[in-house]
Order: C-alpha cells, then sequence, then structure tokens
C-alpha cells in the first residue's frame, strides 16, 4: 500500500480550514480551561518573588550604608587624633613663645582643634545612632523576608501540586496542538493566534447563536449567515474581528424555540363568553 501524503495546507478547502481552525480552537481552550484552575498562583507566586528579590536587595542597601558609616566614623577618629596630637604640641609650644602676639596665634590654633575634636566626635555620635537605626531597619526587613519566603514556598508547593496534577493533561493537549498548526496555513494561523490574543476570553473561532455572533453576540445579517453556511470564504465578525463558523460546522445542533400559539386562547375565551350568554 501506498503511504499517504499529506496535504498541503494552501491546498485545503475552506472548509477544512475552519474545521481545522476551530479544532485548534478547541484545544486551546482546554489548555485555557486548565489554566484558570491555577487561578491567580501563577501571579501570586511572581509577586512574592518579586518581593523577596527587593528585600534582600534592601538589606544589602542597608549592609552598605552601614559599611559607608564605618569608613566615615574610622575618618573622624583619624582627625580626632590628628586634632589632639596638635593641641599637645601647640600647648608645649606657648611654653617657648617669645611674645603675646605668639601666644594668642597658638591659643587661637589650640581653640581650633578643638572645636574639630567637638565636631568630630559630634558626627561620631550621629554615625552610631545612624549605625543603630540601620541595624534595626535590618532587623526588620530579615523579619519579613522571612514570612515572605514561607509564603512562597507555601505557594510555590501549592502550585506543583496543581501543576503536576494537570501536566499529563496539558501536554497532550499541546502535542495535539502542534499536529494541528502543521496542517493550517502559516498566515491564516498566525491571524487566527493574533485574534486569540486580542479577546479577552481566548476566543479566535466562534459559531453563530441565534443570529447572532458567538464571540461578542451582535445580530448578524441573514445574507451573512448563508455566506458562513456556504463555507466558501473565512469570514470574520464586522464588530469584533472573530473568525465565524456555522453551528453543524461546530457540531452543535441549533434548537429553535416555538412560540406560544395565542388562537388557541382567543378561542377559549370566545367559548366562555358564549356559554355565559
Amino acid at each position: 500500500m501506498a503511504k499517504e501524503t499529506k496535504k498541503d495546507p494552501q491546498d485545503l478547502t475552506v472548509e477544512e480550514k475552519l474545521k481545522s481552525l476551530y479544532q485548534l480552537q478547541l484545544i486551546f481552550s482546554e489548555i485555557d480551561r486548565i489554566k484558570t484552575l491555577r487561578g491567580e498562583l501563577p501571579l501570586e507566586v511572581q509577586d512574592l518573588e518579586d518581593e523577596v528579590t527587593g528585600l534582600h536587595t534592601r538589606i544589602a542597601n542597608y549592609a552598605s550604608d552601614i559599611e559607608g558609616i564605618k569608613v566615615e566614623e574610622g575618618k573622624r577618629r583619624v582627625k580626632i587624633e590628628e586634632a589632639k596630637a596638635m593641641i599637645e604640641k601647640y600647648t608645649e609650644d606657648q611654653n617657648n613663645v617669645r611674645n603675646n602676639r605668639e601666644y594668642d596665634l597658638l591659643a587661637k590654633e589650640i581653640e581650633f582643634q578643638s572645636l574639630e575634636v567637638e565636631f568630630c566626635e559630634k558626627k561620631l555620635r550621629q554615625y552610631a545612632a545612624e549605625q543603630k537605626n540601620k541595624q534595626e531597619d535590618i532587623a526588620r526587613t530579615e523579619a519579613l523576608l522571612d514570612e515572605r519566603l514561607k509564603d512562597l514556598e507555601e505557594k510555590r508547593t501549592e502550585l506543583e501540586e496543581i501543576i503536576s496534577e494537570t501536566r499529563e493533561e496539558e501536554e497532550k493537549l499541546r502535542d495535539r496542538a502542534k499536529v494541528l498548526e502543521a496542517s493550517i496555513e502559516p498566515r491564516l494561523l498566525q491571524s487566527f493566534k493574533r485574534i486569540r490574543k486580542n479577546t479577552r476570553n481566548g476566543l479566535g473561532v466562534v459559531y453563530v447563536q441565534r443570529d447572532a455572533c458567538g464571540g461578542c453576540f451582535n445580530k448578524i445579517p441573514p445574507q451573512r449567515q448563508l455566506d458562513i453556511k456556504m463555507r466558501k470564504k473565512i469570514i470574520v465578525c464586522e464588530y469584533c474581528g472573530r473568525i465565524m463558523i456555522d453551528p453543524e460546522l461546530a457540531g452543535v445542533k441549533e434548537t429553535t424555540v416555538q412560540a406560544p400559539e395565542k388562537k388557541t386562547r382567543k378561542r377559549a375565551i370566545r367559548k366562555k363568553d358564549e356559554s355565559a350568554e
């Protein structure tokens, strides 16, 4: 027996193309349903991961600030030692001055260096307070980080459980989707995916329901409905842009609602009137 050759996507009839697109839509809708089961968990996990990263960065910044304060603190201590050494030197020099003018100049230098010592000691007290505040910030942030890490672990475990339950089914659906995609003309497939992306419910192909578009529910003119049933060309909804097919192609049986007979009721009323006479 000769092997069956696969039909080129461009050689398919419009009806075959629409059938393939609708089958692909059903598969994607089922994948969307599986994703819905996961709810907001993936987003929650992502938000927690971002927050944890931010907290790590904040702690690192606090630690960097503390290191910077320590460097400045070291510089101030060196200045204090230098100023004290100068004070000691100027004090000794005062004992060897030859006139009051030299004595007063040394006195001013001693006063200046004393002020420098006071200023540096004040800065050291500020640095100590800043370090204490930074350490407290680190402690609070680390406590918050521990809480967020626990939350993240719980959410990840919950998400993994849901994914593991549906992973096999989703993989099978994605494999089926790949096979179908290979049988659809690339330009048509790209258009279908673009339509799906732009719709809120992910429906790129819909069938006519009660003379209206199955996506946006706007009424479709009778002539356009006839064109859809003919399956001679691909028709999109002029309101929402979705590809439309007839219910029969979608395998859906249309149900017609019969209006109640008003004549029977009128006859019954007449009979009552006659009997009353």
